[in-house]
């Protein structure tokens, strides 16, 4: 595994602090009404992203995940200006304001969505993970879903094929500890999800999702395995979401005081205080970063505020391929 250096732990610090105040933002504007329909936030989560990505090869591996996908792309390398001008509607978004909150996508950069099916998302992991096997690509795809999405019929028949053919995949689920609003104890007869990999013998795994450490050591063994030749792991990432499932959920089914426990392991407190302890950066240092992040936050609130909406007429461009198709009845 790439070694966890000084530079690694400042640039965890920096991303993951980005990361959150680009969605308390987010949760901002969502309040002013400038970003609508559903909008599920990552709060809490960072540190899974940041340890997937120390692992990762970045241009050849690929990821998916589920609908709470708005700041895995930008760690993927996808501007973040484009992803918040999507959140806005805007033309300059990137599915030039058609995808929205649930649905951003980068084939470009590896990331193949933001998908707003429960689970939906996990053949087509596998799918993506098929293809590379076919041509021969050397990559990997890693395959993200909640702990609701894995209670869906789709993870077990895409699990099946995945170690039928010894796929390079990923599955990686983000126990949350809660499925919108229902708690894992609820959902199953026992806690440990990772153990439904027992019955396709797919090696896996807990690991502790707040801490990047644990989560780039985790996923560095299960990329390599996958990239050798060794087929699909399944990685079950213990972590919590500090807002609730969406900006609409009251939160009833947990206490603050729950949520305030977790708070005390948060993930980016956790990376700071490693950068204290081993005097990675002085006070100055570390307010230098705080202020680049809000300056980059609102450079990318002023941009997507300053963009156009999209024309009328691109919805038709944009859906239809063909120019003459048949079944467009009139043209705006």
């Amino acid at each position: 595994m790439k070694k966890i250096t000084k530079a690694v732990y400042l640039d965890w610090y920096e991303n993951m602090l980005f990361w959150r105040k680009f969605e308390d933002k987010l949760a901002q504007v969502y309040i002013q009404q400038k970003v609508r329909g559903f909008l599920h936030l990552y709060n809490g989560q960072e540190a899974i992203l940041a340890g997937a990505l120390h692992a990762m090869e970045l241009g050849k591996d690929k990821m998916i995940t589920a609908y709470r996908n708005h700041v895995q792309p930008i760690g993927m390398g996808v501007d973040p200006k484009k992803v918040m001008a999507e959140l806005y509607g805007k033309e300059t978004g990137t599915s030039k304001g058609m995808g929205g909150s649930m649905h951003i996508f980068s084939k470009e950069k590896g990331f193949y969505g933001g998908h707003g099916i429960v689970g939906g998302q996990i053949p087509l992991g596998a799918g993506i993970a098929f293809a590379d096997k076919y041509f021969k690509r050397d990559g990997v795809t890693l395959t993200f879903f909640g702990d609701g999405a894995a209670r869906q019929g789709s993870l077990h028949e895409a699990f099946n094929l995945a170690m039928l053919w010894n796929l390079p995949v990923v599955f990686c689920v983000e126990n949350n500890q809660y499925a919108m609003g229902t708690s894992v104890e609820r959902s199953a007869n026992h806690t440990d999800i990772h153990k439904l990999g027992e019955g396709y013998l797919m090696p896996n795994k807990p690991v502790d999702g707040m801490d990047p450490v644990a989560c780039a050591e985790a996923f560095d063994e299960a990329i390599t395995r996958a990239r050798t030749g060794g087929g699909p792991t399944f990685l079950e990432l213990r972590t919590y979401r500090y807002r609730g499932h969406s900006m609409s959920d009251a939160q009833h089914y947990r206490t603050k005081e729950e949520v305030a426990e977790y708070q005390k392991i948060d993930p980016i407190t956790q990376v700071l205080d490693v950068i204290k302890d081993k005097k990675y950066a002085t006070d100055e240092e570390v307010e230098a970063i705080n202020k680049r992040v809000k300056d980059k936050v609102a450079e990318c609130q002023k941009f997507a505020e300053e963009s156009p909406f999209p024309k009328t007429q691109q919805l038709y461009d944009m859906v239809y391929e063909q120019e003459d198709y048949p079944f467009i009845s009139h043209k705006l």
